[in-house]
């Protein structure tokens, strides 16, 4: 690759600025690179693994990746073909992903993240996408090399939707890495960006991930975990190395509000 790879959605709760903290945790060695819950894909672009198993639980997210490997050309085509303007961009988001065609419902997926707020990815309980216009003066233009880049790592990866117990369960052996960056504990009430689905990540979805990391440990897998800097985190998590880092908080319209801490934890093989 001649330029180095990056997100092609701009991804609220991404890791591209945690990457300098992730990188001393990740193994020189690895049979195969596992992130259940995609998300932006910060770390898979950084990575650029050979061989690696990428899932999400969101429909619109992997329908985005499988047609960035697919059809590339016709959802960039796509996207071109469209006005950048508010009221498109409202009308665009009426739209049921449901009722959509692949290549259509992908380049909508891109148009939404990159003329939203922040690029946050919230929904109603419906399930219906409802975060607002951005108020962007310019649209955001492809860089189709940076996306030829991503397409080649996401062409090595396999895409799989599903919840990532289900997956993990169904996926990950010994000697596998797998990166594991949930929906983050929220600080306060206000602070909830959790509603991802339809349904909330909820606490007991967080001792469901912890008691998982458990069983992938015994596997002989070695899990790398993000979070926010929570008593509930620590608890979960007590034995293992947890690490606490200060991070940036873009999605806080308040600049007193964007300064956070979250946490690293590192679970080896046993």
């Amino acid at each position: 690759m001649t330029i180095p790879a990056k997100p092609i959605l701009k991804w609220a709760g991404g890791k591209r600025q945690l990457l300098p903290s992730l990188t001393p945790f990740i193994p020189k060695k690895m049979n195969r690179y596992i992130e259940p819950m995609i998300g932006g894909g910060a770390m898979l672009m950084a990575l650029s693994p050979k061989n690696a198993v990428i899932a999400d639980s969101n429909p619109e997210l992997i329908n985005f990746y499988r047609s960035i490997v697919a059809e590339m050309d016709e959802l960039i085509a796509q996207y071109n073909s469209w006005p950048f303007d508010e009221a498109f961009f409202y009308k665009l988001r009426a739209e049921r992903f449901e009722d959509l065609t692949p290549i259509y419902a992908a380049a909508r997926t891109l148009y939404l993240n990159r003329a939203c707020f922040n690029g946050l990815y919230r929904v109603n309980r419906s399930g219906g996408f409802n975060v607002p216009w951005g108020k962007y003066k310019k649209p955001f233009i492809i860089d189709r090399e940076q996306f030829s880049v991503a397409r080649t790592i996401l062409a090595r990866a396999e895409i799989k939707l599903g919840d990532f117990r289900e997956i993990l369960m169904e996926t990950a052996e010994s000697g596998d890495f797998i990166f594991l960056d949930p929906p983050y504990v929220p600080l306060s009430p206000s602070a909830d960006f959790k509603r991802y689905t339809s349904t909330q990540f909820s606490d007991q979805d967080h001792h469901a991930m912890a008691e998982m990391v458990k069983i992938l440990s015994a596997r002989g897998c070695e899990v790398l975990i993000t979070n926010s800097n929570h008593p509930l985190v620590h608890d979960l998590y007590r034995g293992y190395h947890i690490e606490i880092v200060q991070t940036k908080r873009n999605v806080n319209s308040k600049g007193n509000g964007r300064v956070g801490e979250d946490v690293i934890i590192h679970v080896p093989s046993s």
